[in-house]
């Protein structure tokens, strides 16, 4: 495979760390995260992406994760190793109906067109929620490029067993944001070798369909 075909090592990185978040996995999430900061991921964009884990495995989970960050970023300076710490997010979010259309404009650049359906003419709020927050407040915080933050939830849905519709919708969007079927293939692959063969089997399966 070509360069452009390939994950970077810090993207290879990205989807194990979300995988064993998602799942709860403490003792395997200890050794991603430190796998992830030897690859050069900055403990901002780790943290980044276990606070956005949240919207899609829950609260416990994402605080779970964000306090075992803690832990192994606090031991790893104690050994005298300095990680890059990373940037906070430097674009302002709007607010009221400017966060509504800024949701609104980034759910259809990632979707690839408007987004709408019966569900959400049957609940509304979800709607509402799903633009305003997710694809607003979340979506616009520019600390995390979008390919990373699809790296995350594509590794966060695979690890969730009943989720296979959202999975699918995202390797969609990772498809949208310009990665490729070789890295979603490549991403499988590394789920399996980092010992979670059942998201990596999701994966597989989702990408077939």
């Amino acid at each position: 495979m070509t360069r452009e075909e390939t994950l970077s090592t810090q993207q290879q990185a990205i989807a194990p760390i979300a995988a064993f978040a998602a799942a709860g996995d403490l003792p395997r999430l200890d050794d991603a995260l430190n796998l992830g900061l030897d690859a050069g991921l900055a403990i901002g964009e780790i943290k980044e992406m276990l606070v956005q884990l949240y919207a899609y495995a829950g609260f416990p989970r994402s605080l779970n994760a964000l306090g075992q960050l803690m832990k192994v970023t606090d031991a790893r300076r104690d050994r005298g190793i300095h990680d890059a710490t990373g940037s906070d997010p430097r674009r302002a979010i709007p607010q009221g109906d400017a966060l509504l259309a800024a949701g609104t404009a980034n759910q259809t650049k990632l979707a690839g067109a408007p987004v709408s359906g019966p569900l959400f003419d049957f609940a509304p709020a979800i709607d509402t929620f799903l633009k305003t927050h997710l694809f607003g407040d979340i979506f616009e915080r520019d600390n995390l490029d979008w390919k990373s933050r699809e790296l995350a939830t594509v590794g966060a849905l695979a690890a969730l067993s009943g989720v296979g519709s959202q999975l699918q919708a995202h390797i969609r969007i990772s498809l949208n944001v310009g990665l490729s079927t070789s890295q979603l293939h490549q991403m499988a692959e590394v789920l399996q070798q980092r010992g979670d063969a059942s998201a990596a089997a999701r994966l597989r399966t989702a990408l077939e369909k």
